[in-house]
């Protein structure tokens, strides 16, 4: 029996979060050294006989407050118990809580820190490892061995790394600190359902400080919604169990509207003359719009099926890879929802099924804007004319048009590609003009 789910009772769940890379929280979070001595577990838990309610530093009454909601979840007391043994609010959770820098690698850095020789090399040997167990996957759920393989590459080089933590404990600092505090509650009570459940030993729930989990890092909610118990021996194991994790991970692809027999994207050759204007306004067409606009395949190959629909990829501008992305290619960002993270997804499976790397070459001068800065060329952009929509360091369509008129009043490459460069031209150039009025 192969596909037999973990539960199914839990409506919609998000995908697993990388480490490092959590939302923004709702609160700021209290001084960690106010919260690092916790009372005992057994006074914690002799305090839930009556109504207890938790208080602000007493992770006592904190301790019997959780046992009060996992008791109305049916949590056993011995489970709860051996689950919270020995906790302390975890400083290191916090700090990666609270230090979360904008990444500004460009997409480039990105790519090449995850997608390596070793990580290909690695890659195909895992595919012929468990190539039977990827097959009746594939067979199954309709996602290509290869991207699952890629998926487990990149989030845990292939269970080398599944995360320090104790996600239990990991999960009930983050609620505890009020670090997005409700989300990571209901997170708690989920993950001690799946203990309950009998899926992993709350001493092996490990994962990462935001209590992603196993081979393929699965928050609890998307466990209960998603796991598979592939190996049929009543457990779905996505610590141990590389086929329970991989089928897991297609479960999810799958249910997420992955397209069986449909590509993730082409890179592309653009024409000297591209229209980048009616690229970015555009953003979605068919193939057979994009070819009359002079994007070709790097290949040389026609387009297998000219009417899919396919949007434009430019993450280095247009001296560096272009890319046409299809529908598969959205699905892989449901589980990370970053462009960087779902190209690096799908360049590597392309390298661990023996695809060459990319054709064009990425420019060594590309230097990416913080959001700060974002907002800084809007600003700029705006002062002089130009129509950038809202000024919100999200730079859409309409900044992109406007990025684009001003490069072509400096007789740059007017690709709509926002770099330091520009912004420093801006900077220099005096404020006032009309839109569309030349120097």
């Amino acid at each position: 029996m192969f596909t037999k789910h973990a539960r199914t009772s839990r409506a919609h769940a998000r995908a697993a979060p990388p480490a490092g890379q959590a939302s923004a929280p709702e609160n700021s979070p209290r001084n960690p050294a106010s919260t690092l001595t916790v009372l005992t577990l057994a006074a914690a838990l002799s305090l839930a006989a009556g109504p207890v309610m938790a208080t602000s530093g007493g992770q006592g009454a904190y301790l019997a407050d959780l046992w009060t909601e996992a008791k109305s979840r049916r949590i056993p007391r011995d489970l709860f118990e051996q689950a919270f043994a020995g906790f302390k609010i975890i400083p290191k959770v916090i700090e990666s809580s609270t230090t979360q820098p904008e990444t500004l690698a460009t997409v480039q850095n990105y790519i090449e820190k995850r997608v390596n020789t070793k990580r290909i090399a690695s890659g195909r040997a895992k595919s012929i490892e468990w190539n039977n167990a990827l097959a009746r996957i594939e067979e199954a759920y309709g996602v290509p061995a290869e991207i699952l393989v890629s998926i487990w590459g990149i989030e845990t080089n292939y269970g080398g790394f599944m995360g320090g933590s104790n996600v239990l404990h990991a999960l009930a600092t983050l609620a505890h600190e009020n670090y997005r505090g409700a989300y990571f509650r209901r997170e708690l009570m989920t993950a001690l359902e799946i203990v309950r459940d009998g899926h992993v030993r709350s001493d092996r729930m490990v994962g990462s400080w935001a209590g992603a989990m196993g081979q393929t890092q699965f928050m609890p909610s998307s466990f209960v919604n998603y796991a598979v118990d592939f190996e049929g021996d009543g457990r779905a194991d996505i610590w141990s169990s590389v086929p329970d994790a991989l089928a897991s991970s297609a479960n999810y692809l799958s249910k997420s509207g992955w397209r069986h027999g449909e590509a993730w994207g082409y890179e592309v050759r653009l024409p000297k003359t591209f229209d980048y204007a009616s690229a970015w306004a555009a953003r979605r067409m068919t193939m057979q719009e994009w070819q009359r606009l002079g994007a070709i395949r790097v290949d040389g190959k026609a387009f297998p099926r000219p009417g899919d629909s396919a949007r434009f990829y430019l993450p280095a501008g247009g001296r560096g890879p272009a890319f046409l992305l299809l529908r598969n290619f959205d699905v892989i960002k449901r589980y990370n929802n970053s462009d960087s993270y779902a190209l690096s997804v799908a360049h590597l499976a392309d390298r661990v099924s023996g695809g060459a790397s990319f054709t064009a070459a990425w420019p060594a001068d590309i230097a990416p804007l913080s959001q700060v800065e974002r907002r800084e060329l809007q600003k700029l952009l705006s002062e002089r004319g130009y129509d950038v929509g809202e000024i919100d360091g999200r730079i859409g369509a309409k900044s992109r048009l406007a990025l684009i008129r001003y490069q072509k009043s400096e007789g740059r490459l007017a690709d709509g590609f926002p770099t330091k460069q520009i912004l420093q031209s801006l900077r220099r150039s005096p404020a006032g003009r009309k839109d569309g009025e030349t120097p």
